[in-house]
């Protein structure tokens, strides 16, 4: 059961966003934005650990799921360094996801040879 709710859910993000795309005249760049700001906005409420159990990769695989992981850093920080952790508490839960994104973004662009669009 736990393969189908984060399949249906992750779903559900994933088509909503695309109605999203398809109905608005928002960038995608916005999009994504409004997805993290989202994520930890519900982080923030306490509602997405009982999402995220529930839905599992479903839940944490999207964008949603990084403004949740922000959020968490951020929460942590505070409680550690007080007012600095509001700037160092996402980096620091963020760099992780970050760094692998572009290391592996890097490594598939000398694989594949990437190419301009014309």
């Amino acid at each position: 059961m736990d393969y189908i709710n984060a399949f249906w859910v992750g779903g559900l993000i994933c088509a909503l966003v695309q109605i999203l795309m398809e109905k608005t005249k928002m960038m995608p760049g916005r999009i994504m934005v409004l997805l993290v700001v989202t994520g930890a906005v519900i982080s923030m409420f306490g509602w997405y650990e009982p999402f995220l159990e529930y839905a599992g990769a479903g839940a944490s695989v999207p964008l949603l799921g990084f403004g949740n992981i922000l959020m968490k850093g951020v929460k942590e920080a505070v409680d550690e360094a007080g007012f600095l952790g509001l700037f160092q508490g996402g980096f620091k839960a963020g760099a992780i996801g970050t760094s692998a994104a572009l290391i592996f973004g890097y490594l598939a662009s000398l694989i594949f040879n990437p190419k301009m669009k014309k």
